[in-house]
């Protein structure tokens, strides 16, 4: 699963507006005392003598956080300070032998030691507060997303009423029509950003959230710096695009739970988490190894009342909001794939079928520009009346691209340039559809 590159959305508003004011107490941490002392010793065990700066810096936490939480370690000798202490900007602490000691102790729960989780509360509120239900998609936006794209208008309009639903998305048609290519796109459509904390602690255990494979951020507002103590943005959070999240056909039931890694334990956030408040794109479904209906019966709940449930490895279940857009994308036709139950939970059910003539013309003559293809007439009825025709193939929209890659590669290979000569283009087709 991955956030496509290249695919930016439209935001607007004030980029640091949903970035919520630092913490200046422990309590307005709105997380346990004792937890933030373990964190600190596992910090400190795992990087050795820190400066205060590095501490505000890598538990995101700000220094009048962090003052009592080290004082109660030192009263308590789990660290001590070390070299020059005259000032704040030179001031480091060390673990003692009691506190290296409680620190092997505390890893025995987890190995979390990152920056500071926020409250499943505060983590809840965001998602709220940030929903991919505030968006409004216009038709002039529609049309600016999908500038050059080869796709009637009728679906476009489908697509962008689609959007401003915020509910699930159906879209089918046979293979390389290009319906992946389309569902990817819709992420240019997405406005506003989100703010994404680097984890949430839920009964003492943390759920890493943030993913720098699908979380994109926009600024360096993660980061910390200094050792100002005015009041700033929350460095726990950081401010991204809206995410998109794809998964195929590796997709499994177990892979929407909570991965709890035996080693580190702590847990990874499942892919429909790591896409609150953005997209979550099921590609190719009815491929996957668990049967679609399967799959399909684990998406009700969250589908129909908009949260999820999930459980810790120790028996605790909490809800999550299920703020996000899902597309399911597959060659198969809705009705084949789900009851009828489910089928009414899909807002829009969208196909993209074979192209006409003049649009895969469109898009033959736009893949002949980007690969520097002379652009022949002539070839390109070759290739509808002599090829697609006589073969019975459909022009889908996937077919120009592919066979003047074979076309333009051939020609590489022979040493000469490439053309839509019958010999190239009759070569590449053969190659393309492979008999048996």
């Amino acid at each position: 699963m991955f956030n496509p590159d290249g695919l930016e959305s439209h935001n607007s508003g004030s980029s640091q507006e949903l970035l919520p004011k630092a913490p200046q107490y422990v309590k307005e941490t709105e997380l346990d005392f004792l937890f933030l002392v373990e964190l600190l010793c596992k910090t400190l065990f795992f990087h050795g003598q820190m400066r205060l700066v590095e501490l505000v810096n890598h538990t995101k936490l700000s220094i009048s956080v962090l003052e009592p939480l080290l004082a109660f370690m030192r009263t308590e000798q789990l660290c001590e300070v070390s070299g020059r202490s005259d000032t704040e900007a030179t001031i480091a602490f060390n673990l003692t032998d009691v506190g290296r000691s409680r620190a092997q102790t505390f890893l025995q729960k987890s190995h979390y030691a990152g920056p500071a989780p926020v409250s499943l509360v505060s983590y809840i509120d965001m998602v709220h507060k940030q929903s991919i239900g505030g968006m409004k998609i216009t038709k002039e936006l529609v049309a600016e997303g999908f500038e050059g794209f080869v796709l009637r208008q009728s679906t476009l309009d489908q697509f962008g009423a689609a959007m401003n639903s915020g509910r699930a998305i159906f879209v089918y048609g046979p293979a390389g029509s290009g319906k992946t290519y389309v569902s990817e796109h819709l992420a240019t459509l997405l406005t506003g950003y989100t703010a994404i904390p680097h984890a949430v602690e839920i009964n003492g255990e943390v759920v890493q959230i943030f993913d720098p494979l699908v979380h994109k951020p926009v600024s360096n507002t993660g980061a910390v710096g200094s050792l100002d103590r005015g009041v700033r943005h929350d460095p726990r959070w950081v401010l991204c695009q809206r995410p998109v999240v794809i998964t195929g056909g590796e997709l499994t039931l177990s892979m929407l739970d909570l991965e709890f890694d035996q080693n580190t334990r702590f847990y990874q956030a499942p892919p429909q988490v790591k896409a609150n408040n953005g997209l979550l794109i099921i590609d190719d479904l009815g491929r996957q190894l668990v049967s679609p209906q399967t799959l399909m019966n684990r998406w009700i709940v969250p589908l129909d009342r908009k949260v999820d449930y999930l459980a810790l490895h120790t028996g605790t279940k909490f809800m999550v909001p299920f703020d996000v857009i899902v597309i399911f994308s597959s060659n198969i036709p809705p009705s084949q794939l789900a009851d009828e139950a489910f089928l009414r939970r899909l807002g829009y059910k969208i196909y993209i079928g074979e192209l006409h003539e003049n649009e895969y013309r469109t898009i033959f003559e736009q893949n002949c520009n980007r690969m520097n293809i002379p652009f022949s007439e002539a070839g390109l009825r070759f290739v509808i009346d002599q090829l697609h025709t006589k073969h019975d193939k459909p022009l889908l929209a996937c077919i120009p691209r592919d066979l003047l890659e074979q076309v333009r590669d051939f020609a590489f290979y022979q040493g000469v340039e490439p053309e839509l000569s019958e010999k190239m283009l009759s070569w590449a087709w053969e190659n393309y559809y492979t008999r048996g």
